[in-house]
C-alpha cells in the first residue's frame, strides 16, 4: 500500500482529483479541508509568510491521526490524500510515499476558487469574494507562490497542464501503474 499526496494550492484540482481516483481505484481518501479547524494556520499569515513561510507551522492533529489509522488499517493498494503541502509538513512527510504537484497557472486557480465561492454561496457571495480578493492582493497570492515553490522541490510527479479531471486521472494512473510503486 502508498500514500499518494495530491498537492497544489487552492484551485488547482486537488479534490477533484482525489475524488476520481478513489472512486476510480476503491480507494481511501482523506481531504484536508476536513480537518481544518481554528488552530490549522498560524494567527497571522501575513507575519508567518514574512517570517519564511514555515509549512511545519501548520496543523492538522487530527488529520495525521486518521491517516495513521488510514495506513494501519487499509488494504487497499493506495490511500490517496488531499495534502497542500505535499511532503513538506511534518508528520505527514512521513507517512507520504508519492507525492504529486498540480502546478496549474495561479490565475487558472484564482478563476476556480471565484467560481466556486459563488456556486457554494448563500448569497454573500459578492462581500466573500471582495474579502477575499483583498487578502488575495494583499498576501494569499505569494503565500500560494511560496508554498508552491516549497513544494515542488519534494514533489514525485507534476502536472503542470490545464487538463480535464479525466486526462489527470488517466495521467496519473498511468504513472502509478508505471513504476511509480
Amino acid at each position: 500500500m502508498k500514500v499518494v499526496a495530491i498537492n497544489g494550492i487552492s484551485g488547482s484540482g486537488k479534490t477533484s482529483l482525489i475524488n476520481k481516483l478513489s472512486n476510480s481505484l476503491s480507494c481511501p481518501s482523506i481531504l484536508f479541508d476536513n480537518f481544518v479547524d481554528k488552530h490549522t494556520y498560524p494567527k497571522d499569515m501575513k507575519r508567518w509568510l514574512l517570517d519564511g513561510a514555515n509549512i511545519s507551522d501548520i496543523k492538522t492533529p487530527r488529520m495525521d491521526k486518521a491517516l495513521l489509522d488510514s495506513v494501519s488499517n487499509s488494504k487497499a493498494e493506495y490511500i490517496f490524500v488531499e495534502e497542500p503541502f505535499g511532503k513538506c509538513r511534518a508528520p505527514i512527510s512521513t507517512l507520504v510515499d508519492k507525492a504529486i504537484l498540480l502546478d496549474m497557472p495561479i490565475d487558472i486557480c484564482l478563476s476556480r476558487i471565484i467560481s466556486r465561492n459563488i456556486a457554494q454561496s448563500d448569497g454573500g457571495a459578492s462581500e466573500n469574494i471582495s474579502q477575499y480578493l483583498d487578502k488575495y492582493n494583499e498576501f494569499l497570492r505569494d503565500i500560494y507562490i511560496e508554498t508552491n515553490i516549497q513544494t515542488r522541490g519534494t514533489s514525485d510527479l507534476i502536472i503542470n497542464k490545464v487538463q480535464s479531471v479525466q486526462r489527470l486521472e488517466n495521467v496519473v494512473i498511468q504513472w502509478l501503474k508505471a513504476g511509480a510503486n
